[in-house]
C-alpha cells in the first residue's frame, strides 16, 4: 500500500493547482476563456470542465504513475468501462457544479478522491471561490486548508432534530424530493449548489442534512466519493436511507436510490423518516 500521507500532499497540490486554473475560467482570464457550452445528457459541460480534467490527470498520473492506480474522471469515462481492475482507483470531478459555474453563484468544486475495494481512503474537496481546500485520509480526520494553514473540521454537535437544517438544490428538483423533504421532521432549508459545496456546508457548521434521490438519472460516483470521506472523517454519517455504505467503482458508477448526509445523532431517524415518506408517495 503507498502512503497516503505522501499522496495526500500530492493531491492538495494539485487540487490547488485546479482551482486556480477553473478560477481562471470562472473569471474570465484564462487564455481562451471562452467557456463553449455543450450538452451531454441535458447536462453542461464546458472547456473549463475538460481543461481541469486533463491537469488533473496528467499531474496524478506524472506523479503517481498507472501501475499501482486507476483512474475515473467524470470527463474521460465512458459508460461501457465497467469496474476499474486496479486496487487503487482515483475518482475525479474537475468541476462539480458545472451549471452553478455558468450561473456564476460560485458554488462549484473539484472533487478528487482514492478509492481502495469500494470505499474511499483518501479525499480532497476544493471550493475555488472560497479559497478553501478539504482534506481526510480514512481514520485521520478531516481538515481545512487556506492560506492561513490547516485547522481540523468537526461537524455540529448534537441538535434537536426539528432545529436541523437541510441543503437543497436550485436545480435538481422533483415532486418525489418535494414531498419527502416536506415530511421530514426538520423544515429549515438552505439552497447550495454542487454537492461538495453541500457537504462542506454541513462539515462547516452551517448546515446539517444533504439528501440525494435518483430519479430516471442518479448522482454518479464522482459526485459522492470525496465529499463523503469528507463529511464522515468530521463526524458526519452519509448512508442509502437503508443504512448501508455507498460504494464505488462497482462496475455501475450511478449511486441508484435514497442517500442521506448528516451530521445528526438522529441519522437512522432521518433516513427512516425519509424512506416511509417515498413509500407514501403518490405521483
Amino acid at each position: 500500500m503507498p502512503n497516503l500521507e505522501e499522496i495526500l500532499k500530492i493531491t492538495r497540490e494539485v487540487g490547488w493547482g485546479a482551482a486556480k486554473l477553473l478560477r481562471s475560467y470562472y473569471h474570465g482570464t484564462a487564455q481562451y476563456p471562452n467557456l463553449d457550452i455543450q450538452y451531454k445528457q441535458n447536462e453542461p459541460v464546458t472547456v473549463a470542465d475538460v481543461a481541469v480534467s486533463e491537469y488533473i490527470l496528467s499531474h496524478l498520473q506524472k506523479a503517481c504513475g498507472d501501475e499501482d492506480f486507476g483512474y475515473i474522471s467524470e470527463e474521460t469515462f465512458k459508460s461501457q468501462q465497467g469496474k476499474n481492475s486496479a486496487e487503487l482507483v482515483w475518482i475525479i470531478d474537475p468541476l462539480d457544479g458545472t451549471r452553478d459555474f455558468i450561473d456564476k453563484t460560485g458554488e462549484y468544486a473539484i472533487h478528487i478522491a482514492l478509492v481502495q475495494d469500494t470505499r474511499p481512503v483518501l479525499a480532497v474537496v476544493a471550493i475555488p471561490e472560497a479559497e478553501k481546500l478539504y482534506y481526510a485520509i480514512k481514520g485521520g480526520g478531516t481538515f481545512v486548508e487556506t492560506a492561513n494553514g490547516s485547522v481540523p473540521l468537526k461537524v455540529a454537535a448534537d441538535r434537536p432534530i426539528e432545529d436541523l437544517t437541510l441543503v437543497v438544490s436550485r436545480s435538481h428538483r422533483n415532486e418525489r424530493l418535494e414531498y419527502l423533504l416536506k415530511n421530514l421532521p426538520c423544515q429549515n432549508q438552505k439552497a447550495i449548489g454542487s454537492v461538495g459545496c453541500k457537504v462542506t456546508a454541513i462539515v462547516e457548521q452551517q448546515a446539517d442534512i444533504y439528501i440525494s434521490l435518483s430519479g430516471k438519472s442518479a448522482p454518479k460516483d464522482w459526485d459522492m466519493a470525496a465529499p463523503e470521506l469528507i463529511l464522515t472523517e468530521a463526524g458526519g454519517k452519509f448512508t442509502h436511507f437503508d443504512g448501508s455504505p455507498l460504494t464505488y467503482n462497482t462496475g455501475d458508477i450511478n449511486q441508484w436510490g435514497g442517500l442521506l448526509a448528516s451530521s445528526s445523532q438522529d441519522h437512522e431517524i432521518l433516513c427512516q423518516k425519509a424512506e416511509q415518506a417515498l413509500t407514501e408517495f403518490v405521483g
